[in-house]
């Protein structure tokens, strides 16, 4: 895992030299960096496959073509033997990144098709005087950048830190990614906290005319369902535990110890029972961590799957209110708001596995691939209450859950019901996003001058509708891989993990995997209220059988109390509504509501103006 940074037009070498330091975390092992032919190209290396030849920027034999390189293509094995019968010639022994360049070289932007891994990188090709950029299918690896076609600049980087060290770069706030913001605790691509940036979404490639600066985006890949209505359940079931665990095994492959996160849910205990599998006893390393409050601990049932499995189990216990102390240490680093709370107990589940392994598998993707979410099992209530419910009644529903007791427990109940009544009571492709929003529409529209929400929510909006069924299941599962997975779950991980030089990786988005569980009817992924039916029964045998029934829990921490108990505050003046985020904290101080979603979001986005100054 690696951190790339580069631009063409104005710009020295000592603004890459800036950009390429702000990315150590990501490549702590060795620098990289090269100027020509009105091009610099800078890279930060974790050295994890070829540890002595893979240094970058590389080039190709005949230096026509160079490249600067983030993520692991899992399947370069296949790929370079492919290229070899057609010709190609390799000086390393089995570097992934002379394999992008030799792919580039015979399929040109094509390329990306045959790629199965995580990626981010650009290459320069000199003869054609352009560069190619792309980045995964998912967006697991980041790709910021800026674009100025009058000044013939073009800047890109891993992270938004980076790319603003560049003196080219603007350092305003967006007003529209604010706004995103506090609506999904997350700013969706291809929008950037800063005014001028962007974020090249999952999926797409650019390229870029170095002569005429003319900037080109595509998407060369998009999530769409195509059941097949003929296997049986025990068909799919012998399926997915062969194509995930094919995933898993070349997953497996590196230069460097490497183990698996082990939370006790079904998906990252599948991922260890099926990385296990291939081992003698003892021989997996797992990790987990848990807390000293039992709502959010979950360390009982990760240790039951190690014992299960055989894996030689690390576990650390921690104290969430000494956890909460390292907040303004975690966010100090994050170089964009992300208000997913979860990305506390990530960073210190990385931070400590770091001390053992290198690269750490993990369970990202399969709560989305096969509807382990709670808004699934929400999607049928939400029709049966828009066609029962007038339009009329739905201001009273609302103002009677709303008298509920405030609760602050983990998956609180009145939480989950006052959440759901505001989102049914909308059209069914904001029905998720409002369900999930850190604000809720009155407080929006007021905080934001009468926000239109079709505009508010128009990612959610264009991935429920881009779908090509009716299904609504199956337009779910779009929100949620098209957006959720990468500008939220995705971003925490690499965030987090990044900070210690950690590398995850995430067998459940094998593009083998994927086109799997899109020819899953959504009746086996969501059956009779029971989420991720077909992947729980796939576990039956590898998993003992009260980890793979019992009640899901994500990983989250008592944001709400904290605020309730005032040992975290936030500062309304900081805000983009100061008025109305002083009525919310007050509400939520005095257990009127539970606003916890708003304030750590605006904790975040406090810390973060804070600390880059950027008004």
């Amino acid at each position: 895992m690696c951190g790339i940074a580069g631009f063409i037009g104005p710009g020295t070498r000592e603004d890459l030299a800036r950009m390429t330091r702000r990315l150590v975390d990501r490549g702590p092992d060795a620098a990289g960096d090269w100027e020509g032919d009105g091009v610099l190209l800078g890279h930060r290396r974790l050295s994890i496959l070829d540890l002595e030849g893979g240094a970058q920027p590389m080039w190709s034999a005949d230096e026509s073509c160079g490249i600067v390189f983030n993520g692991e293509i899992y399947n370069y094995a296949e790929l370079r033997a492919d290229l070899a019968a057609a010709g190609r010639v390799f000086r390393t022994d089995h570097s992934d990144t002379e394999v992008l360049l030799e792919a580039y070289a015979e399929w040109g932007d094509g390329m990306v098709h045959r790629l199965n891994g995580m990626w981010a990188f650009v290459i320069f090709d000199r003869g054609r005087r352009r560069l190619f950029a792309s980045r995964d299918r998912f967006g697991k690896k980041p790709f910021y950048y800026h674009h100025s076609a009058d000044r013939g600049c073009f800047v890109f980087a891993s992270e938004l830190n980076a790319l603003l060290e560049h003196p080219g770069v603007p350092r305003g706030v967006s007003a529209p990614a604010v706004r995103k913001y506090f609506a999904y605790g997350y700013v969706p691509a291809p929008l950037a906290m800063t005014e001028g940036t962007k974020k090249l979404p999952g999926g797409h490639s650019l390229s870029v005319d170095i002569q005429t600066s003319e900037l080109r985006v595509w998407r060369y890949w998009d999530y769409q369902p195509e059941p097949d209505a003929g296997g049986s359940p025990a068909e799919w079931r012998e399926e997915l535990r062969g194509v995930l665990g094919d995933a898993v095994r070349r997953r497996m492959v590196a230069d460097v110890p490497l183990g698996v996160f082990l939370s006790g849910g079904i998906d990252s205990s599948l991922v260890a029972a099926l990385a296990a599998k291939d081992l003698p006893r003892g021989g997996l390393q797992t990790f987990s961590i848990g807390f000293d409050e039992p709502t959010y601990d979950e360390l009982p049932f990760a240790a039951r799957v190690a014992e299960w499995i055989g894996s030689r189990h690390r576990t650390e216990t921690l104290n969430l209110a000494n956890a909460r102390g390292l907040l303004p240490e975690i966010y100090s680093r994050l170089d964009e708001p992300n208000g997913d709370s979860s990305l506390l107990p990530t960073f210190l589940l990385s931070k400590f596995t770091r001390r053992e392994v290198t690269v750490a598998l993990g369970g990202d993707g399969g709560d989305e691939l096969f509807a382990g979410y709670e808004p699934f099992r929400a999607l049928h209530a939400a029709a049966f209450y828009r066609s029962l419910v007038p339009k009329a009644l739905h201001p009273a529903i609302i103002s009677l859950a709303d008298r509920l007791p405030v609760s602050h427990r983990y998956l609180s109940l009145d939480f989950a019901l006052k959440r759901f009544v505001r989102g049914a009571a909308r059209p069914p492709s904001q029905w998720i996003p409002t369900w999930m929003a850190g604000m809720d529409a009155p407080d929006l529209q007021d905080c934001f001058g009468g926000a239109d929400m079709e505009e508010v929510f128009s990612e959610a909006i264009e991935a429920w509708d881009g779908i090509h069924s009716e299904d609504p299941v199956e337009k779910a599962t779009g929100f949620f891989i098209r957006l959720y997975l990468q500008d939220s779950v995705l971003a925490k991980v690499d965030r987090a993990s990044m900070m210690s030089s950690l590398e995850v990786r995430a067998p459940f988005l094998d593009i083998n995997v994927v086109n799997l569980a899109r020819r899953i009817p959504s009746a086996w992924r969501l059956r009779g209220g029971c989420t991720k039916y077909l992947l729980k029964e796939a576990a039956r045998g590898l998993l003992p059988d009260e980890i793979i029934d019992r009640k899901k829990k994500g990983f989250g921490v008592p944001v709400g109390a904290w605020f309730r108990s005032g040992d975290m505050s936030i500062d309304p003046a900081a805000m983009p509504c100061p008025s109305v985020a002083a009525r919310l904290l007050s509400e939520h101080s005095a257990g009127i509501r539970n606003h916890r979603l708003f304030l750590w979001n605006a904790w975040v986005y406090g810390e973060w103006k804070r600390r880059t100054g950027i008004a």
